[in-house]
């Protein structure tokens, strides 16, 4: 087992892990302790968080158990690390550690209600998760709350999914889309997935076939990729966008999920244009183009954990 620690200090801009970890972005990472998603206003905690990274093009091209603290302020603090690995590239992939924070927000429109959400949350960072996990993910988040759609992926963590093992201690690995494909539909709803079974049993199939695959996305243009993505059952403009967002590396990407919706209403009812297409592109421009999904995933955790 390899261990070491980055110094938040070095990075460009601040970095909160509980906060980036469990602000919906993403539901890969267990907390050690077994509260991951139990606290609506989760940041500056300093517990351990625990996942098994995906091969990803370009960055690991093996499985790789993770395990990742932070001691400290968003400032000053420090990022600790295990795993199989000299993890440091991997984390600064993840986490988007080499994004400029301070200059991100610099280039955001003077609104109020970003202004209020940035300062709340000072630190959070967009995720860059394995596309498939990520994918299967936000094809379960309809209509669900984030600690029920965290719970789904753990049980098809360790009901489908490889033992990987660091210094002793055993780690489920997600299930790869071949693992899924040969699942049944009562199968999976038996792990609560619902309504959604046969859409992540169908889209696991396209993936492990070769029929498709949701990183073929990232070489597209925005609209384009986005698009591209709803050829997998189950996945409409929203979760296309989540996949884009908090996978792919779209930043300007805004899902239109009910917290957006409702910001729009509330705050910005001129962005309203009656399809989803319209009113993304004006809610984009309105949160700054470029850096729109960090203005988006500022507002949506702030006002999920109760801010107005």
């Amino acid at each position: 087992m390899e261990r070491g620690a980055v110094d938040i200090a070095d990075l460009v801009g601040p970095f909160d892990l509980q906060a980036t970890v469990e602000s919906g972005q993403s539901y890969l990472w267990n907390r050690a302790d077994g509260g991951t998603y139990d606290e609506l206003h989760a940041y500056g905690g300093d517990e351990w968080y625990e996942t098994v990274v995906d091969p990803i093009p370009d960055v690991v091209d093996e499985r790789v158990p993770l395990r990742v603290r932070q001691v400290g302020g968003v400032h000053d603090g420090t990022l600790h690390w295990e795993s199989s690995i000299d993890a440091v590239p991997l984390l600064y992939h993840l986490f988007r550690l080499d994004d400029d924070l301070d200059a991100i927000r610099q280039s955001t429109p003077d609104l109020s209600l970003l202004d209020r959400a940035y300062d709340a949350y000072e630190g959070m960072r967009l995720t860059r998760d394995p596309a498939f996990p990520c994918l299967v993910s936000f094809i379960c988040s309809a209509q669900m709350r984030v600690a029920r759609i965290h719970g789904m992926q753990r049980r098809l963590r360790t009901t489908y999914g490889d033992t990987v093992t660091l210094d002793g201690e055993e780690f489920h690995a997600f299930p790869t889309p071949e693992q899924l494909a040969s699942r049944t539909e009562d199968e999976l709803r038996d792990l609560s997935l619902g309504y959604r079974a046969p859409y992540v049993q169908r889209t696991a199939e396209m993936v492990a076939s070769g029929e498709a695959h949701p990183r073929e996305a990232a070489d597209l243009p925005y609209e384009e990729a986005r698009e591209s993505l709803t050829r997998f059952v189950g996945v409409g403009d929203k979760v296309a966008d989540c996949v884009l967002l908090f996978s792919l590396g779209f930043l300007e990407a805004v899902p239109l999920d009910t917290w957006i919706r409702t910001t729009i209403e509330e705050y910005y009812p001129d962005c309203e244009r009656g399809s989803y297409a319209e009113t993304s592109r004006a809610i984009r421009e309105r949160f700054g183009g470029e850096f729109a999904g960090y203005a988006q995933t500022y507002v949506f955790y702030y006002l999920r954990a109760g801010g107005d």
